[in-house]
C-alpha cells in the first residue's frame, strides 16, 4: 500500500446529515477505513421512525466506497442501549447497560449482546462501539452513569466480556471502552479534559480489571478515552498518550486500539487541525475515530511520515492491525442477523430481571389497583400509563408514582422510580424507592408488574446510592 492508502486505512470519519455521495467520494479518494453513522445520518420514514431499507442502502453505498481491498470496510455505530442508541425504532429499544449489573447474569448479558448486534447485521453494520466496560464510582460520575454495568470491577469485567462475546456471535465487532477508565472521573470529556487522579496501582485494581478480562477473552478492539492520567502522562488525553497505549499493550492486548471521537472538546480545544491525528498515531493508536476534518488529518499523517516526525513503521503497524481485524471479520462473521424489533421480549426480560427495590415492600401489590403518575417526560408518562393498563391498573387516582429521567433530581410522591442511573433516589423523599434502569415499553411493563404485585423486583443495586450500599435489593 502507498503511504496515502495506509493513512486512509487508520481513519474512521463521520459525515454531516445526508451527504452520502460526497462522503462516499471522500472514502474512495482518501482510501478511508470506512465510516461511522451518527444520529443525523439516520434516514427517517414519515412517522419519524428509522427507514430500514434507507439505512441499509446508505451503508451499502459506503461499504461499496471502501471496496477494492481484500477486506471489508468498517461500517460502525454507537449502539449501547439506554441513552446511547443512534438507531431508534423499529429496532429493539434496549434498557441501559446498568440493567445487566442489576440483573447480575452473564448469560443474560451475552444473550442481549447477541440480540442487539443481530439487528445491526441486516443494516450492513459490522462494528458497534460497545460495550462500555467503565467501572462507575456512583453519583460523582457525570458522564458514564447507567452506561456502566457496575461499580464492582469483577462484575463489570464478566458482564462486559459476556456482552461482547454475544455481539461477536452475531457477527458484529465490539469495542470495549473507555481505557484507562472513564467511570471514575468527574468531568465530561465531550466538554473538557477530565483528570484521573488515581495511581497506576489503583487503576490496576479497579478501572483496568474489565479491560484485562476483555483482552484475555480476545477482544478485537479497545477504545481509549480523552482522560488525562497524571500517573501515566500529565495533561495529555489518554487517547493521545504513549504511556497509556504502553499500559494497554502491557495488559497483553494485540488488537486494534481505537481513539474516542477526536472531534470532542477534550481534544479539539488543545490540539487543533490535524495535530491530534498524528499525535494519537505516534502515541500508539491504530484507528482514529471522527477527526474534526478527515482530509486535514489524512494530509497531516502523510506529511508527518514524509518529514520523518511519524515513523513509517508506526503507520504500517496501525494499518496492518486494522486490515487484519477486518480481514478476520470478513472470513468469520455470521452472515445472518435478525429482523428489526425481534429482540423486544428479550429486552423486556432484561428489565424484569433488573428492576430493583431500594426501599419498600418486597411482596404483594404496592398500589391498590389504581395509580397516579408524575415526572419524567411526556413519552415516559404515556408509556407508564399504557403499561399500567396492561397490568390491570387504572390511572388517575391512588398513590403517586414519580418518574425520574436522565439527569433528573430527587422526587416527592409515594413511589420514586429512577429510569436511568439510580443516583437521584438518594435525594428522594418518597418512602418507596425503585430503580428501573430503562424507559422502554418492556421496562415499564416490568415496573407495572411489580406495582401490581404480579412480579417480584429481583434486581440488586450495581452501585451504592447514598446510604444504600451496592447489592441492595429484595432477597
Amino acid at each position: 500500500m502507498t503511504t496515502e492508502e495506509k493513512a486512509g486505512q487508520v481513519l474512521l470519519p463521520f459525515f454531516k446529515g445526508r451527504e452520502v455521495e460526497a462522503h462516499a467520494a471522500a472514502i474512495e479518494r482518501l482510501h478511508l477505513a470506512g465510516s461511522i453513522i451518527m444520529g443525523d445520518n439516520v434516514p427517517l420514514d414519515p412517522q419519524g421512525r428509522m427507514d430500514v431499507p434507507g439505512m441499509a442502502a446508505i451503508n451499502q453505498r459506503l461499504a461499496q466506497a471502501a471496496a477494492g481491498r481484500p477486506w471489508p470496510g468498517i461500517i460502525a455505530v454507537d449502539q449501547e442501549g439506554g441513552q446511547v442508541a443512534r438507531l431508534g425504532p423499529p429496532l429493539t429499544e434496549w434498557p441501559t447497560p446498568m440493567s445487566y449489573g442489576a440483573a447480575g447474569s452473564a448469560p443474560l448479558a451475552k444473550e442481549a449482546g447477541q440480540g442487539l448486534a443481530a439487528e445491526l447485521v441486516p443494516l450492513g453494520f459490522n462494528v458497534d462501539f460497545a460495550p462500555d466496560t467503565d467501572v462507575t464510582i456512583g453519583p460523582k460520575d457525570p458522564t458514564i452513569g447507567a452506561r456502566s454495568m457496575s461499580s464492582d470491577p469483577g462484575a463489570a469485567a464478566s458482564l462486559g466480556v459476556a456482552f461482547a462475546q454475544g455481539m461477536l456471535a452475531a457477527g458484529v465487532l465490539p469495542a470495549v471502552k473507555h481505557f484507562p477508565g472513564h467511570g471514575s472521573v468527574a468531568v465530561d470529556s465531550h466538554v473538557g479534559l477530565p483528570v484521573q487522579p488515581a495511581s497506576v496501582a489503583e487503576l490496576s485494581g479497579r478501572d483496568w480489571k474489565p479491560f484485562e478480562a476483555a483482552v484475555a477473552a480476545g477482544s478485537p478492539m479497545v477504545m481509549t478515552g480523552h482522560i488525562a492520567v497524571p500517573a501515566l502522562e500529565p495533561g495529555v488525553p489518554a487517547s493521545l498518550s504513549g504511556p497509556t497505549y504502553a499500559a494497554l499493550r502491557g495488559l497483553g492486548f494485540k488488537g486494534v486500539a481505537v481513539t474516542d471521537a477526536l472531534n470532542m472538546g477534550a481534544v479539539t480545544k488543545q490540539y487543533p487541525g490535524g495535530t491530534a491525528a498524528v499525535m494519537a498515531l505516534a502515541a500508539g493508536a491504530d484507528l482514529l475515530l471522527m477527526p474534526a476534518d478527515v482530509a486535514q488529518a489524512h494530509a497531516a499523517i502523510v506529511q508527518a511520515v514524509a518529514s520523518g516526525s511519524l515513523p513509517a513503521e508506526r503507520l504500517d503497524e496501525a494499518a496492518r492491525r486494522v486490515a487484519t481485524m477486518m480481514a478476520w471479520h470478513g472470513r468469520t462473521a455470521a452472515a445472518t442477523g435478525a429482523p428489526a424489533g425481534s429482540g423486544g421480549s428479550l429486552s423486556a426480560r432484561v428489565s424484569a430481571a433488573a428492576v430493583t427495590m431500594l426501599s419498600g415492600p418486597c411482596t404483594g401489590p404496592l398500589v391498590p389497583g389504581a395509580v397516579r403518575v408524575a415526572g419524567g417526560g411526556p413519552a415516559d408518562r404515556a408509556r407508564f400509563e399504557a403499561a399500567a393498563g396492561r397490568a390491570g391498573l387504572s390511572v388517575g387516582s391512588g398513590p403517586l408514582v414519580t418518574l425520574i429521567g436522565y439527569g433528573g433530581r430527587g422526587a416527592e410522591g409515594d413511589i420514586a422510580v429512577a429510569l436511568d442511573a439510580p443516583w437521584p433516589l438518594q435525594d428522594s423523599a418518597a418512602p418507596v424507592k425503585m430503580a428501573l434502569y430503562g424507559r422502554s415499553d418492556g421496562a415499564f411493563d416490568a415496573l407495572a408488574a411489580v406495582l401490581a404485585g404480579k412480579a417480584p423486583a429481583p434486581g440488586k443495586l450495581p452501585a451504592a446510592v447514598g446510604s444504600f450500599p451496592a447489592g441492595t435489593g429484595c432477597p
